[in-house]
């Protein structure tokens, strides 16, 4: 097949759609099939991988550190055509997501959409704080999602606990199949994690790692306090996050309150190769965030054979099995610094806990996953054909 991957963020951009759409591609590529992406513009960058289409693009006058696309390329407008396209998949549903489904319509060509994220709980980037101003642009948004979700033939759903959220608050019907990203557990398997730890001077501390964009939704104010109150105990425990973002200083200034300035490492921007060596670097895993669609930075910590710390939230619950590769707990403070200490206090489960960490990643491989995800693609040229769209109460 030849096949159109549509994102508004991609390489050198590193978050979990830039995960899932480079390792979907490497997958179906192994398979034989033909993936174009087309992205953002990122200047000063060059790509390394072939059929990478670049969309013109502008910074954004919001705290948000990604480049927002211009929809619009007479170059694209000629060179989508002569691609023979069988299947164009989206990962977002504005800016590029609205260029997708137009050529999708344009070219009679069916449209599949992962719904990678909780749109709504990302309006607070609307700088309008008035509670009622916020209400009328969720309610705003969750219309026009609808309204999107009404224009594609499959949805793709990362997440058991997503389709829950989808069927519940969008009504959506169908037809909609569950895949989660995947992993490729060979780069943990070989990563160099020896090294990492040697260089980054952790000695024998007790490494609490995480991973993604340091931004109000991820909830790190509760992990970093989680950790100052475990702290107490356990003096040699050391955060490390992975990833920048808008609040990263408002991040470094909390650390420095709550008295672990010195006990939380803020390594920026971490190339993408290189995840997999600080991820097997550390000792655990911590996450707090209750607004992702599907646990893929969880996924990479246990293919690291981390165990998890984390609050139960959807996406994460859908990965970690609670008190078999970690702990789930309340979103509360106290609730996580308690789990922290229980895994620091106690060898034995400790070592029970990452013991089973790799079986259960084994569970998503990416070949397995990728396979699925071509027979969506033939569901959805099939639905074409027949002139059928998702079902959307």
């Amino acid at each position: 097949m030849h096949i159109a991957h549509f994102t508004n963020t991609y390489k050198p951009v590193i978050n979990g759609v830039v995960r899932s759409v480079s390792a979907f591609r490497k997958a179906l590529t192994a398979l034989g099939h033909n993936v174009f992406i087309f992205a953002q513009q990122q200047n000063g960058y060059e790509d390394d991988e072939a059929f990478i289409f670049r969309y013109p693009s502008l910074p954004l006058p919001l705290s948000v550190d990604i480049p927002a696309v211009i929809p619009l390329s007479p170059f694209m407008d000629r060179l989508l055509p002569t691609l023979k396209l069988d299947v164009i998949h989206t990962h977002h549903p504005v800016l590029l997501g609205q260029a997708a489904a137009n050529k999708a319509e344009e070219l009679d060509l069916p449209l599949v959409f992962t719904f990678h994220t909780q749109y709504r709980e990302y309006t607070h980037y609307v700088p309008f704080p008035q509670e009622a101003v916020q209400e009328f642009i969720k309610d705003t948004v969750h219309s026009w999602l609808q309204d999107y979700l009404r224009r594609c033939q499959h949805i793709i759903i990362p997440s058991e606990s997503m389709r829950d959220i989808l069927v519940a608050a969008y009504g959506l019907q169908g037809p909609y199949t569950i895949i989660p990203t995947g992993i490729e557990l060979e780069p943990y398997q070989s990563a160099d994690s020896d090294r990492v730890r040697q260089e980054q001077g952790w000695d024998d501390d007790q490494v609490m790692i995480s991973t993604g964009r340091l931004a109000k939704e991820k909830n790190w104010e509760l992990l970093l306090r989680a950790t100052a109150l475990a702290a107490k105990d356990h003096p040699d425990l050391r955060l490390v996050l992975l990833g920048d973002g808008p609040i990263r200083q408002e991040l470094e200034g909390l650390a420095v309150k709550l008295g672990i300035g010195e006990r939380v490492t803020f390594m920026g921007k971490v190339p993408f190769e290189a995840v997999p060596a600080y991820l097997k670097a550390a000792d655990f895993f911590g996450f707090a965030s209750t607004t992702e669609t599907q646990g893929l930075v969880t996924m990479e910590a246990l293919a690291a054979n981390l165990p998890v710390i984390a609050v139960d939230a959807s996406g994460t619950r859908d990965i970690v099995q609670h008190e078999k590769q970690g702990y789930l707990v309340d979103e509360d403070q106290q609730a996580l610094a308690s789990a922290i200490d229980r895994l620091l206090s106690d060898q034995a489960l400790y070592q029970r806990l990452r013991n089973a960490t790799h079986s259960r990643a084994q569970q998503f491989e990416m070949k397995a996953l990728a396979s699925n995800l071509t027979d969506v693609y033939r569901q959805a040229i099939q639905a074409k054909a027949r002139g059928e769209f998702v079902q959307v109460e």
